[in-house]
C-alpha cells in the first residue's frame, strides 16, 4: 500500500499475490468467501468501493457493461442492473463460451436484481452470447489481488481475466480505447515493478477502493488480441471457443501457431498431440489422419445410413444451426482444424443440417466437446450426440428390464 500500513511488495508475481492474501486474512480484512487464497479477494468495504463506479462518467455512459463473476464485484453487477445497463458475465472458466447476458425477469424487484447480481443470479437468470452475437462492450471490470497507482495489474495467476480481453479484441468486442475498472482494498494498492508484467498482461484504468477513486492514466498499451504462442493445447482443449476463434483468425491468414505446437509437424503428428491431451483416456479417433485420408474418409449422402443407425457401435453427432450459404467443403476443413474427424458425414444442407457418425460414443462425446462453440457463416452451430444416440443407453435398459 502506498503512503500506509499493508503489505511489502514481492519480488514475483506469485509473491505479490500471496503477501497481500496473507495480509487481508491477518489484518481482519477478508470477507467471505474465506479463505481468500487462490481468489480474487473479497474484503469488507467492497460493496461501498463498487459503489463509486456510479460517479464515473465512463459508467455513465456506457450502455453494456462486462462485469467478472468474482464475489468483490458483486456491487458493480447490481449497480449496471439498476441502471438498466446490458451487463455480461464471462462463464465460469470460459467452458461454455465467453458471456451469459443477465436478463432479470420483467418487473424485477430491488430484491430479485439483487440476486441476479449473484453468483446464483448468474447461474439462474442468464443467457449465453455467441461469437456471432456482435456484441459491442462499453465498460470492462475485472477482480484483481494487486494493482498499482499507474495500472499494472496481478490476478490471481489463472489468466482468465488477460485472456477474456484478449477475445473480446479478437471479436472486436472492445477497442483500445475501451475503459478497464478494477476493484480492490486500499492495501491491494501497492508499487509493482513494470518489470513483473508481460504483454499479455491487461492493464487498468481505474482503481476503486473503500476511499478512492484513482485515474491510473496508464500509457502500457493492453493486449491487442490473443498471443496465440503463448495458448497451449491444454488450454485450447479447456476453453471451446478459443477454438472458434483460432479457426476464424486462421482463415484471414494470422499466425496462430500455438506454443507446444511446432510449424514444421505433419497435420497428423498435430492431430496425435492434440488428441493425446485432449481427449478423455487418450482416445485417438480418426482426427488423427491426415488431409488426403480426409477427403477418403467424407462421405455425403442425402440421408443417414441405416446400417451405421442401428450398429450398436457407431455413434451419430447432429450438426444443426448450418447457415444456407455454407458448403459441405467448410465443414470438413473446421472437423480437420478442431481435430474431430469423422468416419462419415452425412451432409443434409438443404435442411441446414448435417450428421457425424463416429467409431464409438466416446470419439462422439469428445468431437461434441471439441466442436462446441463453433461459428460457420456467421452462425453458431448446434452440436450434440443424435436424439437416438443420446436415448440409446435407457433404451438398452429398458429392454433388459423386459427380459
Amino acid at each position: 500500500m502506498q503512503g500506509g500500513a499493508g503489505p511489502r511488495v514481492g519480488t514475483s508475481k506469485g509473491g505479490v499475490r500471496e503477501l497481500v492474501w496473507g495480509y487481508l486474512e491477518s489484518s481482519g480484512l477478508a470477507d467471505a468467501p474465506r479463505p481468500v487464497h487462490g481468489r480474487i479477494p473479497n474484503f469488507k468495504g467492497s460493496h461501498q468501493a463498487c459503489c463509486s463506479i456510479k460517479e464515473l462518467d465512463a459508467f455513465s455512459r456506457a450502455s453494456v457493461i462486462k462485469v467478472d463473476p468474482d464475489k468483490p464485484l458483486e456491487g458493480v453487477r447490481l449497480a449496471a442492473l439498476q441502471a438498466r445497463k446490458t451487463l455480461l458475465v464471462p462463464t465460469p472458466r470460459l467452458r461454455s463460451g465467453l458471456f451469459n447476458r443477465i436478463v432479470p425477469p420483467a418487473g424485477a424487484t430491488k430484491e430479485i436484481l439483487r440476486i441476479c447480481s449473484t453468483s446464483r443470479g448468474i447461474k439462474e437468470y442468464s443467457v449465453p452470447v455467441g461469437l456471432d452475437g456482435k456484441v459491442r462492450v462499453d465498460l470492462v471490470v475485472v477482480g484483481s489481488v494487486a494493482v498499482s497507482e499507474k495500472g499494472w495489474r496481478i490476478g490471481k495467476g489463472e489468466g482468465y481475466a488477460d485472456m477474456e480481453y484478449a477475445m473480446m479484441v479478437s471479436m472486436g468486442a472492445v477497442k483500445e480505447e475501451t475503459p478497464v475498472v478494477t476493484i480492490v482494498h486500499d492495501c491491494q494498492v501497492l508499487d509493482i515493478s513494470e518489470e513483473l508484467l508481460d504483454d499479455h498482461d491487461l492493464t487498468v484504468d481505474y482503481i476503486l477502493t473503500p476511499t478512492r477513486t484513482i485515474k491510473t492514466n496508464c500509457k502500457r498499451p493492453k493486449p491487442q488480441g490473443i498471443i496465440w504462442h503463448k495458448v497451449s493445447y491444454e488450454m485450447l482443449a479447456k476453453i471451446p471457443i478459443l477454438k472458434s476463434l483460432r479457426y476464424k483468425e486462421k482463415q484471414t491468414g494470422k499466425d496462430v501457431t500455438l506454443q507446444d505446437e511446432h510449424p514444421d509437424l505433419a497435420n497428423a503428428n498435430e492431430s496425435t498431440a492434440l488428441n493425446e491431451k485432449a481427449m478423455p483416456g487418450n482416445t485417438r479417433p480418426q482426427a488423427a489422419m491426415g488431409s488426403a485420408q480426409l477427403g477418403q474418409q467424407y462421405v455425403e449422402s442425402d440421408s443417414l445410413s441405416p446400417r451405421l443407425e442401428g450398429s450398436g457401435t457407431i455413434t451419430t453427432v447432429y450438426v444443426g444451426n448450418i447457415p444456407p450459404n455454407v458448403r459441405v467443403s467448410e465443414l470438413k476443413y473446421a472437423l480437420r482444424e478442431f481435430h474431430a474427424t469423422p468416419l462419415k458425414v452425412n451432409w443434409q444442407g438443404a435442411q441446414h443440417r448435417a450428421f457425424l457418425d463416429y467409431k464409438d460414443k466416446a470419439a462422439a462425446e469428445s468431437a461434441v466437446s471439441s466442436l462446441k462453440g463453433l461459428s460457420l457463416g456467421g452462425n453458431t452451430l448446434r452440436v450434440e450426440l443424435a436424439k437416438n444416440q443420446r436415448n440409446k443407453g435407457q433404451v438398452e435398459i429398458n429392454s433388459q428390464k423386459l427380459i
